[in-house]
């Protein structure tokens, strides 16, 4: 089977993807600050030095690139904001440098992107591949960030983008911080609660990798997000009904998010939806279409 080369493996979606990989039989290594990685073959990278083990490049037949700072992390500031960007723009850069310099090269580069391309705004408008990128701090970065992962298509090597959106898994991430307080009894739709929220189960997610990987003829850019539409208020709902919580609070307001989360705010307050259209022309079949069977299964 192939060898598959993972940054940001260690990282939520990352260990979907090794998981499900590994399942089938690939070859799969990580990238990793640690020189050891418990589970995985691992190669040492540090980007923020231009390090990284050229061995790792030699090994790679295709590598999945899924690197970069959580958005949700930390309030923005000048110094959070760089970090956010180089995580994602010089990581793809080193691999990049590396990769031109080395004598056997990967045939495939497979990269995930994000929907905040398209820019953060609640409108009627459904977004597709074709549609250009918005204003702002997001999608700024995102366009950057695409420009460092097209330079390997230069080299031969079929390069593809996923701009994913929430990704919904139990174990973590986005679902973890939204349910907490519905836990408590405090749950509420945010601002007007009419912002739409793209989402992708985590497993949906990892499917569509290992699609990229088995397809050569995929390449360019697609949506990583469940054909069905849902916005925050109706999401709210669902994930109280699933804990058995009412969901009896009013709307939190937009400015006391302001308040919160400063210029972060805007992937809590605007949402607009985003087709899956090409990527489900292209073959790819979801398991997860609705967000209800989605929430209730991870309480059941």
């Amino acid at each position: 089977m192939a060898n598959i080369l993972i940054t940001g493996g260690t990282g939520l979606i990352g260990k979907a993807v090794c998981n499900l990989l590994k399942s089938k039989s690939y070859n799969v290594a990580v990238l990793s600050r640690n020189k050891e990685v418990e589970g995985v073959k691992s190669f040492y990278w540090d980007y923020q030095n231009g390090i990284l083990d050229e061995e790792a490049i030699e090994f790679a037949d295709v590598i999945v690139h899924l690197a970069g700072e959580n958005i949700s992390n930390k309030r923005w500031n000048k110094t959070q904001k760089q970090i956010i960007f180089d995580s994602r723009i010089k990581t793809a850069d080193l691999l990049f440098a590396k990769t031109e310099k080395a004598k056997s090269k990967p045939h495939g580069f497979i990269s995930t992107s994000a929907i905040a391309y398209y820019g953060t705004e609640t409108c009627d408008k459904i977004f597709t591949e074709n549609d250009g990128p918005g204003e702002g701090f997001l999608p700024q970065t995102v366009m950057a960030w695409e420009k460092s992962v097209d330079k390997f298509s230069k080299l031969g090597i079929r390069t593809l983008k996923f701009r994913t959106g929430v990704v919904l898994s139990k174990t973590g991430g986005a679902f973890e911080k939204m349910s907490a307080p519905v836990k408590l009894g405090l749950g509420a739709a945010l601002g007007t609660g009419k912002q739409y929220i793209p989402w992708i189960e985590i497993s949906d997610l990892a499917e569509m990798f290992l699609f990229a990987i088995e397809n050569n003829k995929l390449n360019a850019v697609y949506n990583a997000v469940a054909p069905n539409y849902i916005n925050n208020y109706d999401f709210m709902k669902i994930l109280a009904s699933s804990m058995n919580k009412a969901l009896f609070m009013p709307n939190i307001p937009a400015f006391i998010i302001k308040l919160l989360y400063g210029e972060m705010s805007v992937i809590l307050l605007e949402g607009s939806r985003i087709s899956s259209e090409k990527i489900q022309s292209a073959g790819f079949d979801f398991k997860f279409k609705n967000v209800e069977d989605v929430v209730k299964g991870f309480f059941s």
